[in-house]
């Protein structure tokens, strides 16, 4: 406890300065109607459009969906609790309500306000001790991208904000290709040029892939994986090779949690059934790069149940299929935290609360089990990713939380508890990049909020308020980077 208060106390100063310049002020709450239909082609950008905001060209979009026909919805999940959870409705009839307001223009963000320099010391004194700099490339953050230009555009100035070296997008093979394996539909074409914007800002950029139609699956049940696992080879083959997109992205996760069952409907709930597919993503993968960063979908944190695996168990028996044959890829992990600190241990981690009974539970033992697993399997020389992880709080929005735990987490436990896992990662040699989700799916789905969605408390980025972001985009915004050469005017 003694060595977690020490690494907290410049944070605990962090949030001082916070609490002066910062009035809280109630969250304004939009419920949005059911979507009306836009007009689609008008509000994707052209290559002409990007190239004005130093973008390299791209091919102009062309329509390529069937007048009349609606595509597909997509049920965006996040993390998950544990074997009892219950996971939140996705079709709760909204009321007809103000339309949710548009992000704040780029040029009208209000900065953070600059913390005043501590008094000089008397010469010949003692020097004070600089914070310890945490180190961006080994930092990331998750974004949301169905937007339109300027929302996109004002959620990379954010992301830039927040000095980060790694942006995530997942892309979502259902809005790829919704109706066959030959188109590159409207979204498409979006996402691609958002990835190479990405990729002209300077970022490093990780795709996870996931969420196949229902035209290449057995079960149009929830989410799952195509029924062959060529079919994800050839749609990797098919979306990498769009304008040499392959090199533009520097990592690549296959599938999003496999270990649940509504991430992988259709098929057998196994880790040696992943294996079969991962190995066609790889193998389609390298026909492309050497270079690029192939990682191993994390498994949700969460214990065996009748729509789950646990993911410690579902590790191994990935390793038992072969995954330690494979000496150029990482291993995903989500090692969420719930409402305990990231130093503390199961199974006794904060007095009087719950969830603290299960290493499941905990940012820190989920680490050490995976890497456990990995030594053991002769894998010792390769790295982990977190390709997610955060803390949700509940602050701000209305009603009671839709899991209890999340009452444990203030937005200034949120700030800390994240920078703190930071830090305390990067002390890790095998660990690779974290992931923290999410930035911006409160403002993208606003409509979660009124449903109680447990995903929309990871979010830094409110959909309204003053100020709009949560405490931890201020404090990543402060933090000092080890590998960053501060410039005038930062």
């Amino acid at each position: 406890m003694t060595k977690f208060l020490n690494h907290s106390i410049p944070f605990l100063l962090g949030l001082l300065v916070i609490a002066a310049c910062v009035r809280p002020t109630p969250v304004a709450v939009y419920v949005t109607p059911t979507p009306q239909t836009t007009d689609v082609a008008a509000a994707v950008p052209t290559a002409a459009e990007t190239a004005t905001d130093s973008v390299l060209a791209s091919p102009t979009l062309t329509e390529t969906a069937t007048p009349g026909v609606v595509e597909p919805t997509v049920t965006f999940i996040g993390p998950v609790v544990g074997p009892d959870y219950t996971q939140p409705p996705t079709s709760t009839p909204q009321p007809t309500a103000t339309p949710p307001a548009t992000n704040t223009p780029i040029d009208t963000l209000t900065p953070f306000p600059t913390t005043t320099p501590l008094p000089t010391e008397t010469p010949g004194g003692p020097t004070p001790t600089p914070l310890p700099g945490l180190r961006s490339s080994l930092m990331g953050v998750q974004v949301f991208s169905e937007l339109e230009q300027p929302d996109w555009d004002n959620t990379m100035h954010r992301a830039t904000q927040l000095k980060v070296g790694w942006v995530k997008v997942q892309v979502i093979w259902d809005l790829v290709q919704p109706t066959n394996s030959g188109e590159c539909s409207i979204e498409c074409q979006r996402l691609e040029l958002y990835l190479q914007d990405i990729d002209n800002r300077g970022f490093n950029l990780l795709i996870s892939v996931a969420k196949a139609p229902d035209w290449a699956r057995d079960s149009i049940e929830e989410d799952g994986p195509p029924r062959d696992p060529q079919m994800l080879a050839d749609f990797l083959t098919f979306f990498l090779g769009r304008n040499d997109l392959w090199q533009r992205i520097d990592a690549i996760e296959v599938w999003n949690e496999p270990n649940l069952a509504r991430e992988w409907r259709g098929r057998s709930l196994s880790g040696a059934e992943y294996m079969r597919y991962f190995d066609a993503a790889y193998r389609a993968i390298r026909s492309f790069s050497p270079n690029i960063t192939i990682i191993t979908a994390a498994p949700a944190p969460t214990g065996t149940s009748s729509v789950s695996v646990d993911d410690r168990a579902f590790l191994r028996q990935m390793y038992a299929s072969g995954l330690s044959q494979y000496t150029d890829v990482a291993i995903g992990v989500h090692p969420y935290s719930w409402g305990n600190p990231p130093d503390a241990r199961c199974c006794n981690g904060v007095d009087n609360q719950s969830w603290d009974d299960d290493p499941h539970f905990f940012f820190a033992d989920t680490l050490d089990d995976y890497r456990e697993i990995m030594v053991s399997s002769s894998h010792s020389t390769i790295q982990m990713w977190a390709t997610e992880f955060g803390w949700a709080t509940w602050a701000g929005f209305p009603g009671e939380p839709p899991e209890a735990w999340m009452l444990y987490n203030t937005p200034e436990t949120q700030a800390n508890h994240t920078l703190r896992a930071f830090e305390y990662a990067q002390q890790l040699d095998y660990m690779g990049p974290m992931i923290l989700w999410n930035l911006n799916l409160a403002q993208v789905h606003p409509e979660l909020i009124a449903e109680r969605d447990e995903r929309v408390a990871y979010s830094l980025v409110l959909p309204e308020g003053n100020p709009q972001e949560r405490p931890l985009y201020w404090m990543l915004f402060d933090s000092p980077r080890s590998d960053i050469t501060p410039t005038p005017g930062s």
